[in-house]
């Protein structure tokens, strides 16, 4: 009876240490307000806003946004309601990268931070698996060289992209805050609520 009772606490300890290094960062990362992304070096890495349903089409095309699943009317509010929630926490400008996906595309003109650069490392590999190691690679390096001191840079990308670089999951028009130092792996600040 002893033995089964300190058998079972040890599987629960087991396991409650399992989904602890599963979550890794993700567990850590604290709501932030926006202001965060004032300070220098910090990246926001931002999923696109509402677009309904799952994955896309099985005729997509990239270019072609009526073969891709879009934003919805409410994504559009979100994403122009976060650009509002960016200016009145000081943020009225910064670099923009996005996606390749209209739905990025879209949410990040939407925020009018400025110019809007298309960086296809943040595209999706959601249905595209062997795109996963050179795009989160490509990422990566394109991380190192942003300066630690340099202004805010948001980049909009999908769930998948965020959660292979951060371990963190964000909802449609969430994301994570990143400090970047130079290295592969830029430190999680915290995240960053959809509302």
């Amino acid at each position: 009876m002893i033995q089964s009772i300190f058998l079972k606490r040890r599987c629960i300890v087991f396991a409650g240490a399992m989904l602890a290094w599963l979550a890794g960062p993700a567990a850590m990362a604290a709501s932030l307000p926006l202001t965060e992304l004032a300070k220098p070096g910090r990246v926001l890495m931002l999923r696109h806003a509402l677009a309904p349903g799952v994955g896309d089409p099985a005729n997509f095309r990239l270019g072609d946004c009526s073969k891709q699943r879009n934003l919805d009317a409410a994504g559009r509010r979100q994403a122009v309601d976060l650009g509002r929630r960016l200016a009145q926490a000081g943020i009225s400008s910064a670099r923009v990268y996005s996606s390749q996906w209209c739905r990025t595309l879209e949410t990040a003109r939407l925020l009018e931070l400025g110019a809007v650069t298309e960086l296809p490392a943040l595209n999706s590999f959601f249905e595209l698996a062997e795109s996963r190691e050179s795009n989160i690679a490509a990422l990566r390096r394109f991380l190192a060289r942003l300066p630690a001191d340099g202004p805010p840079v948001v980049l909009v990308t999908h769930q998948v992209t965020i959660t292979a670089i951060t371990g963190a999951y964000a909802s449609s028009g969430g994301g994570v805050i990143l400090q970047v130092d130079g290295s592969l792996t830029p430190r999680v600040v915290g995240e960053v609520s959809a509302n």
